[in-house]
């Protein structure tokens, strides 16, 4: 199991930058999360456990590695769609996969040259995707590519987070953007702590 990669600097960075989060980091300590380094396999994995929770993500994911062995554009593509369906997906999620799988193979989605591209570029393009909104691709950035700076407007718990944290009722757009601000160039390490803090811890 790979996890994100954060220490020291980070923390001591966030804390001088924000009181708050200083003590919600000291309260919590070191947060382990783990990542899918490869891009493709992310990518499918969080098609997957779209809108279901996380106890029926762990079961259909068992059932796709057992059926494919590892989650490869080849592997997907050799499969039909039905057969990708029985692991426990809808039709259309069982659709996107292939067809992602399918436009990969045929070099139309090169996804090896991601991590050369900006956060935004790296938004736009997973976002182009059938099945993959803005709020997948900053996942992907976080879970994935480990982007050091990616807080997710799009993502309930971290505002949920940050309202706890600040003590707000409301959070608009313009003081989500502050925050965000604030945290930069380490708002994925923020994003960790306030999903925590949104958790209850």
């Amino acid at each position: 199991m790979e996890i994100f990669q954060y220490g020291q600097k980070e923390i001591e960075y966030l804390k001088k930058k924000d009181k708050h989060l200083a003590q919600a980091i000291d309260r919590i300590g070191l947060i382990e999360r783990e990542v899918i380094p490869d891009l493709f396999t992310a990518l499918v994995n969080s098609i997957v456990g779209q809108q279901i929770s996380m106890k029926a993500m762990d079961t259909i994911w068992a059932r796709m590695v057992k059926m494919l062995d590892e989650i490869t554009p080849e592997k997907i593509a050799f499969k039909s769609a039905e057969e990708i369906q029985k692991c426990g997906i809808t039709m259309k999620k069982a659709v996107y996969i292939k067809n992602i799988a399918e436009m990969v193979l045929r070099g139309e989605f090169n996804i090896s040259k991601f991590s050369l591209l900006s956060d935004d570029e790296v938004a736009l393009r997973l976002s182009a995707l059938n099945g993959v909104g803005v709020w997948t691709a900053e996942m992907m950035m976080i879970f994935s590519m480990q982007r050091p700076d990616i807080v997710s407007w799009s993502d309930l718990a971290i505002r949920r987070g940050m309202m706890t944290l600040y003590h707000h009722r409301k959070l608009d757009k313009a003081k989500f953007e502050r925050y965000k601000k604030r945290y930069s160039p380490y708002g994925t390490v923020a994003s960790l702590y306030l999903w925590e803090i949104s958790a209850g811890h």
